[in-house]
């Protein structure tokens, strides 16, 4: 008599259709690493293409390719942007702008966010329901994001074409140079709103305005920067700082801009303020007006 082999019962889990599977996590460290390396050999580059060393300029390329290029560095940027990661940097703004969200979205015109070097469509200014959006990047992965340089974006024919506020989230310090970081900072002023009486003086406390975040040691731990220098600059740029916050990580700016101020002759040399061989080189040029 032949004898049946019993099968084994399946788990209920096998039946199972297969799950949507998450995409690999990049450890911090590892995102670190990434940003970090992306930024330094961008720099190279931009001293290359200055040289003239096209040698040099590809084999930059090559290294950048290597590294998965500026996708591989927007996924790391996106991957600091997860909650657990501490989230976006627009979460300080729309705290900041929390005693006057009523007031904004009770304003006779919708108020206008321009946010330059934009990775999501889901952060927090976004789902804030609060502004009219425009979101432009150097190399967009997302609908809703204007593949854009904002150095190359046309200058606005009027008032009607401006913002009420611009985000530079981690964006003056990808810019390679110092020089380009102070023609960055002069451009936002061509595209901020002239400052006007609104009927709530709480509004004009706050708008029009620049939002900056940057690495905290590019103004705590910088040769040619700091807390008092970072201020001197924007006050000459016609700004005021009406919000601050410094973390470990991160310092975040609230700048707002004051009536029409002559930049024509304003000027900010790159000078030593503080030395020591754990210091970096972060630095901002101002030289004339934006052009």
């Amino acid at each position: 008599m032949v004898v049946k082999k019993k099968r084994a019962k399946k788990a209920l889990a096998a039946g199972r259709p297969p799950t949507v599977q998450r995409p690999k996590s990049i450890s911090r460290k590892a995102t670190k690493a990434l940003i970090n390396a992306h930024h330094l050999l961008e720099k190279k580059k931009v001293q290359a293409v200055a040289r003239g060393d096209k040698v040099a300029e590809t084999a930059i390329d090559v290294e950048i390719a290597a590294l998965g290029g500026i996708e591989k560095y927007q996924q790391a940027s996106l991957q600091g942007q997860r909650t657990d990661r501490g989230g976006d940097s627009s979460r300080v703004l729309m705290e900041w702008l929390e005693p006057v969200s009523g007031l904004i979205s009770s304003s006779d015109s919708r108020l206008r966010l321009l946010e330059v070097g934009a990775l999501s469509t889901t952060n927090e200014c976004s789902r804030s329901g609060l502004f009219d959006m425009a979101r432009i990047d150097l190399n967009s992965q997302s609908e809703g994001i204007l593949q854009q340089d904002f150095m190359k974006r046309p200058l606005p024919n009027d008032d009607s074409e401006r913002f009420d506020i611009i985000s530079l989230s981690l964006v003056l310090n990808f810019v390679p140079d110092a020089v380009g970081r102070g023609a960055m900072l002069f451009r936002t002023l061509d595209f901020l709103k002239q400052a006007v009486m609104h009927r709530s003086t709480k509004l004009q406390d706050f708008f029009p305005s620049l939002f900056l975040v940057l690495p905290a040691p590019c103004v705590t731990n910088s040769r040619y920067m700091d807390e008092k220098h970072m201020e001197s600059i924007m006050n000459a740029l016609g700004y005021v700082k009406t919000r601050s916050k410094i973390t470990q990580k991160l310092v975040y700016y609230l700048w707002r801009k004051k009536s029409t101020t002559s930049t024509n002759s304003v000027a900010f040399r790159k000078t030593e303020l503080r030395s020591g061989s754990s210091r970096n080189n972060f630095s901002i040029v101002l030289s004339g007006s934006s052009g």
